[in-house]
């Protein structure tokens, strides 16, 4: 029953794909561009599906951990891809924000997903969150606009953020107490 809901749902996933350059010869309002974005938020969804469905093997502390490193790093690539965290959205500083999940995602690959790794690597997340406004503010500062909000005002967000991350490394943490 599983492996036929799962793939019932990546066949719609495909179908919808290949629907994507039919709707192109019927109308001039979708590029290729665009259809290529949608090809993979429709990937991302079926990734996600995936996702669910592994996570529910596991145990509740862990799922609710992962949740909150997910949602940390989902918002932050939002609200610095959208507005900014360093002065605007087209502060090339901001780009700096790009290694948080680069640090989750290989540390989630090195730790093999086990709780312990994972604390470890959403507390190493938590600490890059808040280096770069340190690095932006020592090694770049003559590139660097803080916007509005100014340098407290960044570091507070950066704060936010990091305790996001740092919450979820204890979840990880109480989840691998549980598993052992």
């Amino acid at each position: 029953m599983q492996n036929t809901r799962r793939l019932i749902v990546w066949a719609l996933v495909a179908a919808l794909i290949l629907l994507i350059p039919l709707a192109m010869r019927f109308t001039n309002e979708v590029q290729w561009n665009e259809a290529i974005v949608y090809g993979v938020i429709l990937l991302i969804a079926g990734g996600f599906y995936e996702l669910w469905q592994w996570l529910k093997t596991r145990a509740r502390a862990y799922r609710f951990a992962f949740g909150v490193g997910l949602a940390g790093v989902l918002l932050l690539g939002w609200v610095s891809g959208a507005v900014g965290i360093i002065g605007s959205e087209n502060n090339p500083v901001n780009l700096m924000y790009w290694a948080v999940p680069a640090v989750l995602l290989i540390g989630s690959l090195l730790s093999r997903f086990r709780p312990r790794g994972m604390a470890r690597t959403l507390f190493a997340a938590a600490v890059v969150q808040m280096l770069v406004p340190v690095f932006a503010l020592f090694v770049w500062p003559a590139k660097t606009s803080w916007g509005e909000a100014g340098v407290i005002g960044v570091f507070v967000v950066n704060s936010i953020f990091a305790m996001l991350f740092a919450g979820s490394g204890l979840l990880f943490l109480r989840a691998a107490r549980e598993h052992n």
